[in-house]
């Protein structure tokens, strides 16, 4: 049996568990701009959703377009971005706004070269705009989505890295010839990963394609396999430093928006992987660094 005559089957177990199961977020469903879904494709990046959905609707009431956010401060955007981490994703998302509202008058463009060629865009997020915000018939290519197809219909664990020539081949060749079809499979496959197809612990008894599941059926073989790399540590790294830096900065009164260098010295023992941070800190635009020392937020 192939995999388009499989499918269907799947396509309806998964639309019909889409309807009932899928999660109430702000910017599904229609409720949002194109505009507003891009913020929360950027946002979710290596972030759990559940984190995101405060700073999206904080991040929409102030700034609910391309224009209104380009016009922001960079100290503005900082400072909103919070804690969800890897914060240059807020200014790439600022640079993105600015080229929107010059080159498209505020409106995100209909096509893949378009927004592929918007600052701090890739092929995800390209692909999920098309899809969630235009109904256009595209295959959106993830870390769930890749799992899930690569159980249901190979019967093998995905190992994560960067998406495989076979696995976007097996995305395209799955994915519905009809347009809002494709949408309902890529928000239904995505949700399945994020919620029940997960990587290390499955709920494979409330999957609503359990019957139709070549990994289930094969026994999970190599489940939760992970291409080998080093375990990523947090704590002491210069991640933790420069995010120490920045909420400090992010705490600030405006009418007192510079931490003195005492202040900065403060905040890490080593004073050599401190200044180094500080020093990446402000090649990367995030901060301005005073004659004396101190430090602010750019203005």
């Amino acid at each position: 049996m192939t995999d388009i005559q499989r499918n269907e089957p799947i396509r309806r177990s998964l639309a019909a568990w889409w309807d009932a199961n899928a999660r109430d977020l702000p910017w599904r469903f229609g409720r949002t701009t194109p505009w507003g879904v891009l913020v929360s494709e950027v946002m979710s990046q290596q972030t759990q959703m559940s984190r995101v959905v405060p700073y999206w609707e904080t991040w929409m009431r102030v700034w609910p377009d391309a224009a209104a956010l380009a016009d922001a401060t960079t100290a503005e955007v900082i400072t909103a971005w919070g804690r969800l981490g890897y914060p240059r994703r807020a200014l790439r998302l600022q640079e993105c706004a600015r080229v929107v509202r010059d080159r498209y008058v505020d409106e995100l463009p209909r096509t893949y070269d378009e927004l592929i060629g918007l600052p701090g865009i890739g092929d995800y997020t390209a692909s999920a705009v098309l899809s969630f915000a235009f109904g256009v018939r595209v295959a959106v290519i993830d870390t769930n989505i890749r799992r899930v197809l690569s159980r249901v219909f190979l019967g093998v664990e995905s190992r994560g890295g960067a998406a495989t020539p076979s696995e976007r081949a097996l995305a395209n060749r799955v994915l519905p010839e009809d347009a809002t079809r494709s949408v309902t499979w890529n928000q239904s496959v995505m949700e399945l990963g994020a919620t029940v197809c997960t990587a290390k612990n499955p709920l494979c008894d409330d999957c609503p394609v359990r019957e139709d599941c070549a990994f289930l059926a094969a026994g999970r073989p190599g489940l939760g396999e992970r291409r080998t790399r080093p375990r990523q540590r947090f704590a002491g790294t210069d991640r933790q430093v420069r995010g120490l830096v920045l909420n400090a900065l992010r705490g600030l009164p405006a009418d007192a928006p510079v931490l003195p260098r005492a202040d900065v010295e403060a905040l890490w023992a080593d004073q050599v992987q401190l200044d180094q941070c500080v020093a990446s800190l402000d090649e990367d635009g995030l901060i301005e660094i005073l004659p004396d020392g101190g430090v602010r937020l750019p203005r």
